[in-house]
């Protein structure tokens, strides 16, 4: 088996519906069961990354589904895909560029 990068093969992954909720759930619980006003910054800051990166990573899965479909099949993207698609989502997380996470930081602090 070869791994083909840069092929439309590597955009055929299902989306895990299981994943996707134990995420939300994730964060959902960690900003429900903390009040705002008394977390530390530097923990109400991961959470909103976390949410960043959980919003980035669906945006690329969603992408992932308007290229057209080829017969081609690779293994390894199949397996590995979800994986390649998060570190990417965290990758643009941690450089800032997007600022999601700062903005909603902001946001969640002053009210």
């Amino acid at each position: 088996m070869n791994i083909s990068l840069g092929t439309d093969s590597m955009f055929k992954l299902p989306i895990s519906n299981m994943e996707t909720s134990n995420t939300t759930k994730k964060l959902e619980s960690k900003l429900k069961d903390n009040n705002l006003d008394k977390m530390p910054d530097k923990e109400l800051m991961e959470a909103c990354k976390s949410f960043e990166t959980y919003f980035v990573e669906q945006v690329v899965k969603a992408m992932r589904k308007t290229i057209p479909n080829n017969e081609e099949k690779n293994d390894y993207i199949n397996y590995f895909g979800d994986m390649l698609y998060e570190k990417y989502s965290e990758n643009i997380t941690d450089s800032g560029e997007l600022g999601i996470a700062q903005m909603l930081y902001e946001s969640m602090k002053r009210n």
